[in-house]
């Protein structure tokens, strides 16, 4: 099965403005920032409570624990919550229904997606910005193929991915000609 592809700067400022002109704009956009800047799954996403993320008068929590239920691997983690992600909340959070255990992302029905709702989203969007073998997990995978390129080690980034395995998370990580040029340089 092929990976998912691993977003570039340019592919990633052509989903943002695609987003900016969608009927749900901040919604979409905030989606997106989230699977790139904390690298949660689809499933994760679609789970996601207001009261996860937000304290009882909306400042954004530095850090968040996703229930077992959530998560791929019926394990708890904590998602930590960049300055990026933490400014785009910030703008989404007007826009919410201020009840805490409603969901974060609301479907066209006014519910919390489903897994594969929140996928086919994703996949919609990607194919809308004309990428080929983006999916629902590039974001994902961006998120650790940048953290490690620029040293974090994989037993942190497992950590932070969520896995058991660091196998798993060396998977994820995508090598590009950059990277492999300013290795050399090391020497």
């Amino acid at each position: 099965m092929r990976q998912a592809k691993t977003l570039k700067d340019a592919e990633i400022k052509r989903v943002l403005a695609y987003c900016s002109t969608r009927q749900h704009a901040l919604r979409d956009t905030t989606i997106f920032v989230f699977s790139l800047h904390a690298g949660l799954r689809a499933k994760e996403l679609a789970a996601l409570r207001i009261c996860d993320v937000y304290d009882s008068v909306g400042n954004v929590h530095s850090s968040f624990v996703l229930s077992a239920a959530a998560t791929k691997g019926a394990r708890t983690r904590t998602v930590y919550v960049n300055k990026t992600l933490k400014r785009q909340l910030a703008q989404y959070y007007p826009t919410l229904r201020k009840q805490p255990t409603a969901p974060l992302f609301c479907s066209q029905k006014g519910s919390f997606f489903s897994a594969n709702t929140m996928c086919q989203l994703l996949i919609h969007i990607f194919q809308q910005c004309s990428l080929k073998h983006a999916t629902s997990h590039s974001g994902r995978r961006t998120f650790i193929t940048r953290l490690a390129s620029k040293g974090v080690g994989v037993r942190v980034l497992a950590e932070l991915a969520g896995h058991s395995s660091i196998a798993t998370t060396q998977r994820y990580i995508d090598v590009n000609a950059e990277q492999l040029a300013n290795a050399v340089e090391l020497v």
